[in-house]
């Protein structure tokens, strides 16, 4: 563990965040230290010119795959405007986040990211009192604004943003209104335990609530309500460029239930869509919360009917999202802004949809843990792909080094500069993971080990020949050595997080 984290942790145990800014001089000293930094190091190379820091639109998915953007990696599913961001900027194609402490995952990445701390010391829901992105960005001199899903507490939320548009919880259930009525009738419109006969739930029928809703008496979709206001607000500060922005736009899509219009459902019969090459009717074995919320989307076992119908849905609802994601970027040219402005497209984790007999995010295997994450503005290389293992929070730092501006001391995860400048080739020689007491992993350029501590399982994977993760190793005499030197890594990493998991366990 690092030791000026520790001493940091305790300083604000002891006195509180606040009792902590009034020592470095309040507000000013965040503002005025990020300005004499500036001054220091001369032009910025991350801003626009003739200007002194970039401002950043930082648009964030929900259980979107690191394997759904149509020109890097998936040709099945279209989305053209984040196409045109990975081809003017750089994409970390090896972006991870850290895990989480209870089935809903996006709880815990999006801490892990607005307090750049590990998944053991990020502080749960509340954060702690730790410094926070948007908060500390904002006491440097920018406009702070954010709209969508937050999913940590709401006093975290207000002491993060200066200016809050519409905001939302972590999902939205879909529900039929007319539940009663329509099971007289012998009608069920139930998004889980679907495609099953006598269930007629639709993605694109309005009236059953979830990302469907009621705004100034028009029903909308989700997307389209974080997208309008995004661009409200950039249209509200169009004339107001004296200080940078942050905008953090957090839509709800691609989430369950996966829900579009039926145009965009259209696009993609099931018939044709290509199942998974590591499809599983079940998983192997009980690998924790087997039965949780996500699992009971779908029929047990699944079917390949049943994966070919969510995936639909799933790419559905990615394109529809990605039309508003186009709204905003054509908003920010719009805006005259777009030449200063650092553009960052991530998720807070995968999603299994049908791969390895699984439908949602709680596992280690590549589709969940890895996501998109795609750099486009000043200073950006254009059309690059960087393989360097990374994670998602790492995004707190890079932004401040981009700004030049402090990094808290708190933080635990390291700027992505050094990568996306070509001064460094690596920043991890592993990546960590963690799910509840279940699930332990490690992963290097080429091999990846998970351990379930319940049942005892070990599970290696040679990902250089194996990316889909099909052939587990880890009984194989030949990979002996390897089960053991990622067992060593893996305890390092669990002794450096704060991990109270019992090792012997492992």
């Amino acid at each position: 563990m690092d030791h000026r984290n520790c001493r940091r942790r305790d300083v604000l145990k002891g006195v509180g965040l606040g009792g902590v800014l009034w020592a470095l001089g309040g507000v000013g000293f965040w503002r005025d230290a990020g300005r004499a930094v500036s001054r220091e190091r001369g032009a910025n190379r991350f801003a626009g010119e003739g200007r002194e820091r970039p401002n950043f639109l930082f648009l964030f998915t929900d259980d979107q795959a690191f394997s759904t953007l149509g020109a890097l990696n998936n040709p099945d599913v279209k989305t053209p405007n984040m196409d045109r961001l990975v081809r003017r900027g750089t994409t970390f194609t090896h972006c991870f986040h850290q895990g989480a402490w209870h089935g809903a995952v996006c709880v815990a990445s999006r801490a892990m990211l607005n307090t750049g701390r590990y998944i053991w010391t990020c502080g749960g829901d509340t954060c702690g009192d730790w410094p926070l992105w948007g908060q500390t960005l904002g006491r440097a001199g920018y406009d702070t604004f954010m709209t969508g899903k937050w999913h940590n507490q709401d006093p975290v939320l207000k002491r993060s943003f200066k200016t809050l548009g519409p905001t939302g919880g972590g999902m939205f259930p879909s529900k039929d209104p007319n539940a009663e009525a329509n099971a007289a009738k012998g009608i069920v419109n139930d998004p889980y335990d679907r495609p099953r006969p006598g269930n007629s739930w639709s993605p694109y029928d309005k009236t059953l609530e979830g990302h469907w809703r009621k705004v100034d008496g028009e029903t909308v979709h989700s997307s389209k309500l974080w997208a309008d206001s995004a661009i409200d607000y950039l249209n509200e500060r169009a004339a107001e460029r004296d200080n940078p922005f942050f905008m953090y736009v957090a839509f709800h899509a691609p989430h369950d239930p996966r829900q579009a219009p039926k145009e965009y459902v259209d696009m993609y019969p099931p018939e044709t869509i290509t199942i998974p090459p590591n499809y599983l009717p079940e998983h192997p074995f009980d690998q924790g919360d087997y039965k949780l919320r996500d699992e009971l989307l779908a029929p047990f076992p699944r079917t390949k009917e049943a994966v070919q119908v969510h995936i639909s849905e799933y790419y559905a609802i990615i394109t529809h999202m990605d039309h508003h994601i186009g709204r905003i970027l054509d908003a920010l040219e719009a805006s005259g802004e777009a030449d200063n402005t650092i553009i960052i497209l991530s998720s807070d984790h995968g999603l299994a949809v049908g791969q390895h007999g699984l439908m949602g995010k709680q596992n280690q295997y590549e589709h969940s843990v890895r996501v998109p994450m795609v750099f486009c503005g000043p200073g950006i290389e254009a059309g690059r792909k960087n393989d360097a293992l990374v994670y998602l929070p790492s995004l707190f730092a890079t932004t401040c080094e981009m700004a030049e501006i402090d990094t808290p001391e708190t933080v635990q995860f390291p700027s992505l500069v050094p990568l996306l400048t070509g001064q460094k080739t690596r920043l991890h020689d592993s990546i960590y993971c963690a799910y509840r007491h279940f699930q332990r992993m490690v992963r290097t350029e080429r091999y990846k080990l998970i351990r379930y501590p319940h049942v005892g399982e070990v599970q290696l994977f040679d990902l250089q020949n194996d990316p889909w993760e099909k052939n587990d190793l880890a009984e194989d005499p030949q990979y002996a050595q390897t089960v053991r030197t990622l067992d060593a890594e893996l305890h390092r990493w669990i002794q450096r997080t704060g991990d109270e998991l019992e090792l012997a366990s492992l």
